[in-house]
C-alpha cells in the first residue's frame, strides 16, 4: 500500500494498493491515464479520498483492466492508509470476534427481564466493545443513517461509541461493524417498551376520537365502552384541536411520520402531568384532551401550555416547514360536553386559518353570538336542518358557493338592502342585485318572510363559521 500522486503510479510495483494523494477529484482525462497505468502495472487498486463521478470511458477501462477504483470522500489519504492497515493486519480477526461477541451480548440482554431494558442493552454493548455506548437524541435522524434508532417509524436518535483503555482502535473498528445491528436491537426494545407503557391510553384515545365524530345515535354506546375501559367521562374535559398547514402549499397533507412522532412526544410529556391527558388523530388533525375534576381553575390555561409545547415540537420535527394552528374549546362535563368542547376547538382552529391567522392559538369565546352558533353547530340535527336550507347552492363549485353564501349573508344582515350589502362587499349595488336574483331562484325561499330570513341568516353564519370551504 502506498500514498502516491496519480502521475507517478507507473513506477510502483505490481499488487500495490494506491491511495491517491489528491484533495480534489482528478479530471476525466487524468483518471483515464491513471487507470491505464494501474492496469499495465497490475496494481491492486486505486483509492481516492474524494467524491468521484467516473465517466463511461473510465468505467470501461477499469472493468477491462481489472482495476478496482474506490472512493472515500471526506477522509484524508493518511487517515485512509491507517484505517486500511488496521483492517488488514492481525487486528482484523479480533475486530470481527469482538463485534460478534457484542451482538451476542446485546441480544441476550434484550431477551432478559430487566426493569430498564434500554440501559441494560447499552451497558452490555459497551462492556463487550470495550467502552461506552450511548443513545443521543436526534428527532431528525435519517432512517438510513449509521446506527440510527427508531421507535416504529419515529426517529429517536443514534448510537455513539466512546472507547476506553488502550485498545481504542480495535474497539472503534468493532463498534463500526456492530453499532448498526445494536441500533436495530435497541429500536425493537424501545418499541416494545412504548407499546407496553402506552397501550391503554392509545385505546382510550381511539375511543375518544370515535366519540367526537360519531353521530348522536352512537354516543350512548360509545360512552358505555368508555366507562368499561375506565375512562372517566364524568370529569370536566377541555379539548384542543390542532391543524397542520404548509404555508408554501396549503393543499399538502402532513406526513404520517410526523403524526407518529408527535403522538410519542405527547404521551411521554403527559407522564409528567397531574391531569389525565389523551392525544388522538382525526384525519390530518390532532386532538388533545385534558380531563380533571370539575371546578378546577385554569383548566384551559393548562391545555394551552401543553398544546403550545406540542405545536413547537411539530416545527422541530419538520425543520420549521409546517405551522400548527390550535383551537381551544371550553371545559365541559360528560360525553356531550366532550363533543361540545371538541366542536368549539375545531371551529376556533378553522376560523383562525380561514381568517389568515395560521400558526396561532385561538380560544373559544365563552359568550356572545359565536358561542350560540357553536351550540347549533355541535348538534348534528340542528346543523343538518340549517345545511338543508343552503343545500341548493352546493351545486356550484366550492369557491362560488362560498361567494354566494357571503353575498346572501350581507344582503340579509342589512335587511335585504342591495346598496348596504354592496358597501360591505365592495361591489356595485347592481352586482348584488344580480347575484341575489340567482340565489333566490336557486333557494326557492321567500326572503321577505321574517322567520325564513332569520333561519337563512343563521344557516349562513353557521356555514361560514364551521367550514373553511364548501
Amino acid at each position: 500500500m502506498e500514498i502516491a500522486d496519480i502521475g507517478s503510479i507507473d513506477a510502483l510495483p505490481a499488487g500495490t494498493l494506491v491511495i491517491a494523494d489528491v484533495s480534489e477529484p482528478p479530471s476525466a482525462y487524468r483518471l483515464d491515464i491513471a487507470i491505464r497505468q494501474a492496469s499495465a502495472r497490475q496494481l491492486g487498486g486505486l483509492v481516492f479520498p474524494a467524491a468521484l463521478l467516473p465517466a463511461l470511458t473510465s468505467q470501461n477501462l477499469a472493468s477491462r483492466g481489472g482495476v478496482p477504483v474506490l472512493q472515500a470522500p471526506g477522509r484524508s489519504a493518511s487517515d485512509l492508509a491507517v484505517a486500511i492497515d488496521r483492517m488488514v493486519n492481525s487486528q482484523a480477526a479480533d475486530v470481527l470476534a469482538r463485534a460478534r461477541f457484542a451482538m451476542e451480548r446485546v441480544r441476550a440482554a434484550a431477551a432478559g427481564t430487566s426493569e430498564n431494558p434500554l440501559d441494560t442493552v447499552l451497558a452490555a454493548a459497551g462492556e463487550a466493545l470495550g467502552g461506552r455506548v450511548e443513545l443521543t437524541t436526534d428527532p431528525q435522524v435519517d432512517w438510513a443513517a449509521d446506527s440510527a434508532v427508531f421507535i416504529g417509524e419515529v426517529p429517536r436518535g443514534r448510537l455513539v461509541f466512546e472507547p476506553a483503555g488502550q485498545d481504542g482502535c480495535a474497539g472503534d473498528d468493532a463498534a463500526g461493524l456492530a453499532l448498526p445491528g445494536i441500533a436495530s436491537v435497541v429500536s425493537k426494545v424501545l418499541l416494545r417498551e412504548v407499546q407496553h407503557r402506552f397501550a391503554p391510553r392509545r385505546t382510550s384515545a381511539e375511543l375518544i376520537a370515535q366519540l367526537v365524530v360519531a353521530e348522536s345515535a352512537r354516543v350512548e354506546s360509545l360512552a358505555d365502552q368508555a366507562y368499561r375501559l375506565g375512562f372517566p367521562l364524568q370529569l370536566s374535559h377541555v379539548v384542543a384541536w390542532v391543524e397542520f398547514t404548509d404555508p408554501g402549499d396549503t393543499s399538502r397533507h402532513p406526513p404520517r411520520a410526523m403524526q407518529s412522532a408527535l403522538e410519542l412526544y405527547a404521551l411521554e410529556l403527559f407522564e409528567s402531568r397531574e391531569e389525565l391527558w389523551h392525544i388522538a388523530f382525526i384525519h390530518d388533525d390532532a386532538l388533545l384532551v385534558s380531563s380533571e375534576s370539575p371546578g378546577n381553575g385554569d383548566h384551559q390555561r393548562r391545555l394551552r401550555e401543553v398544546a403550545a409545547g406540542i405545536a413547537d415540537h411539530a416545527q422541530v420535527l419538520t425543520g420549521g416547514r409546517w405551522e400548527s394552528t390550535v383551537g381551544l374549546g371550553t371545559p365541559q362535563m360528560g360525553a356531550a360536553g366532550l363533543r361540545q368542547s371538541a366542536a368549539e376547538a375545531r371551529i376556533a382552529a378553522e376560523t383562525a386559518i380561514a381568517s389568515g391567522r395560521i400558526g396561532r392559538i385561538e380560544a373559544t369565546d365563552a359568550t356572545g353570538l359565536k358561542r350560540v352558533l357553536l351550540d347549533f353547530y355541535a348538534s348534528p340535527i340542528s346543523r343538518e336542518l340549517l345545511e338543508d336550507l343552503l343545500h341548493p347552492l352546493d351545486s356550484l363549485d366550492p369557491r362560488k358557493t362560498e361567494t354566494a353564501v357571503r353575498t346572501l349573508l350581507a344582503y340579509l344582515s342589512h335587511r335585504n338592502s342591495p346598496a348596504k350589502a354592496a358597501r360591505e362587499l365592495l361591489l356595485h349595488p347592481n352586482a348584488v342585485s344580480y347575484r341575489m336574483r340567482k340565489i333566490t331562484k336557486a333557494l326557492q325561499l321567500d326572503l321577505d318572510d321574517p322567520d325564513t330570513r332569520f333561519a337563512v341568516e343563521l344557516a349562513c353564519r353557521v356555514r361560514l363559521l364551521g367550514a373553511k370551504t364548501h
